[in-house]
């Protein structure tokens, strides 16, 4: 099934009863307690996602215990088992700046990585780095991104405080 190339993205989020229309190459975004794992649909309700080796079923690429290894498995398993009782979408954000490659294509690429041990570090080869170059040939995590970008802003806005608060202290000792 080939992917055209002009459609909208779905974003419909589904809970684990409501299976929603998957085709071959979407991207699963799984809505975990504090973060977002990311899976590719191969068929037949079967996804080929990236998970440290002690991920317990369900737990995610991004669980405790990926932040505390350098490596992960690619494993191919039922979307349900790895969703567990989390909310999931399919999510195709980039069809709109990057040209997905053919289905075949990904799935051939997805299916070869299926076993074997790849690095894994949470700022630059994770889960979401894994499928979005499976299906477009870049790989990059929002999610990621959006962390840094927030932690920035955070940080900035703490700076700022306390250059405020400095002056407040100074113009009060100025002014006694």
């Amino acid at each position: 099934m080939e992917h055209r190339k002009n459609s909208i993205p779905k974003t419909i989020i589904a809970k684990i009863s409501n299976l929603v229309d998957l085709e071959l190459g979407d991207l699963i975004e799984i809505f975990r307690l504090a973060y977002q794992h990311w899976a590719i649909y191969v068929g037949s309700g079967y996804v080929i996602h990236l998970a440290p080796p002690s991920e317990i079923a369900g737990a995610g690429c991004a669980s405790i215990m990926s932040t505390l290894t350098n490596k992960a498995r690619v494993k191919k398993e039922r979307l349900l088992e790895v969703v567990g009782h989390d909310r999931y979408r399919v999510n195709n954000k980039h069809d709109s700046k990057y040209t997905p490659l053919p289905v075949n294509k990904i799935i051939q690429l997805a299916e070869e990585k299926v076993g074997q041990e790849l690095d894994y570090k949470i700022t630059s080869e994770n889960c979401e780095h894994f499928v979005t170059e499976l299906r477009y040939g870049v790989a990059r995590s929002d999610q990621v991104r959006d962390f840094f970008v927030g932690a920035t802003i955070v940080g900035l806005a703490g700076l700022f405080g306390v250059g405020v608060g400095t002056a407040m202290v100074r113009r009060k000792k100025q002014n006694q």
